[in-house]
């Protein structure tokens, strides 16, 4: 079987990735990028892709004409969006409001015409901030860990479930990927298209353009490797709060197995992260980038917390792994290594960007 898909945001971190790793697996399948080049560095991966043989079209979601024009897909994977956790807090709303919702009902229109399935990239930031904060934890040596018992359904010590509430604030990032969520319900059930939902961890590896509020992870490692300073924000300033990581690779093999799998997860939410083995507080972190550079910086601490921070987030695999099989398998150290080696081979590409 040939497959032809349509990879949106196909020049950011996540969408080249994902393109290239299905163009080496699969060589004989269509593979198309569609991206606006917004993100600095994305320019980067273009000729990554173009010399992969992968077709790449300069076009933004967010324009119902750009689309127009494409034809003969059957996968539309959407991983097009304003990333920040701070979009729409520190700038206009209705930037992260047309970019994470017109943009994917506009991809679903298309996806619609052309009868093609659609695997949709949310966010473990669907789940609403207080309630995340009114879990029950532990404070460790090196980082904060969810305590057995908790006041809400969906959350254990292994993490955050499907099922965990979704009444309250979530930001306004969080809050378009949901709507966006819901509309992907709509077109399954009313227009027949095949889809599937993954709330992502935080998903990371080369080739990801690290910023403050967005790539923490090639960021952390970034500030190492040129030796500039960093800071533990909120929380008290002790770095303790703890994230899953999710290497793109994990991610390939998860959405691959939905692509060839799709009357089996057509309809389903995943949530799908690193869980509790790859898991990392920032203090862990700059150990894992001490370890990798062999530098130590300074970091600041700074006590007070940011709006529409969280001071743990770990997910639940359970249902995810029991209907596929998949479970993540690169470990922090790992992933911390390859992202050193990749700033190591293209430092006068990156500094510019990631300095």
């Amino acid at each position: 079987m040939s497959l032809s898909i349509l990879i949106t945001g196909g020049a950011g971190f996540v969408g080249s990735n994902l393109a290239l790793k299905f163009k080496a697996q699969y060589p004989a399948y269509s593979i198309t990028c569609l991206d606006n080049l917004k993100r600095r560095g994305s320019e980067l991966n273009v000729p990554r892709l173009q010399q992969a043989g992968i077709k790449f079209i300069h076009g933004d979601i967010r324009c119902k004409e750009d689309l127009y024009e494409i034809t003969n897909i059957n996968i539309v994977i959407d991983a097009s969006a304003e990333p920040s956790v701070m979009a729409g807090i520190t700038s206009p709303v209705e930037q992260v409001f047309n970019n994470n919702l017109t943009g994917t009902v506009n991809c679903l229109e298309l996806a619609k015409r052309l009868d093609a399935a659609f695997i949709f990239l949310s966010t473990s930031r669907v789940y609403p901030i207080k309630t995340l904060e009114t879990l029950n934890f532990e404070e460790k040596e090196t980082r904060f860990v969810l305590a057995k018992e908790q006041p809400v359904v969906g959350v254990s010590d292994r993490g955050i479930a499907e099922n965990f509430p979704l009444d309250g604030s979530r930001s306004f990032y969080g809050a378009t990927k949901l709507a966006s969520e819901l509309m992907i319900h709509e077109y399954n059930a009313l227009a027949g298209l095949k889809t599937v939902i993954n709330r992502c961890g935080v998903i990371t590896g080369p080739w990801q353009m690290g910023k403050v509020d967005q790539g923490v992870v090639v960021l952390w490692a970034a500030k190492h490797y040129w030796k500039q300073k960093l800071a533990y924000i909120g929380y008290g300033g002790e770095g303790k709060q703890t994230r899953d990581l999710l290497h793109i690779q994990d991610l390939f093999r998860l959405i691959d197995y939905q692509i060839h799998n799709l009357d089996k997860v057509n309809g389903e939410v995943y949530n799908a992260g690193g869980g509790n083995d790859v898991s990392v507080s920032l203090l862990e972190l700059t150990s894992l980038c001490q370890k990798t550079t062999g530098n130590q910086i300074l970091i600041d601490k700074v006590a007070e917390t940011r709006a529409a921070d969280i001071r743990l987030y770990v997910t639940d695999n359970s249902k995810v792994t029991a209907h596929t099989g998949w479970k993540p398998e690169i470990l922090p150290l790992q992933i911390m290594e390859e992202i050193h080696n990749w700033i190591e081979e293209n430092d006068r590409q990156l500094e510019a960007i990631l300095r």
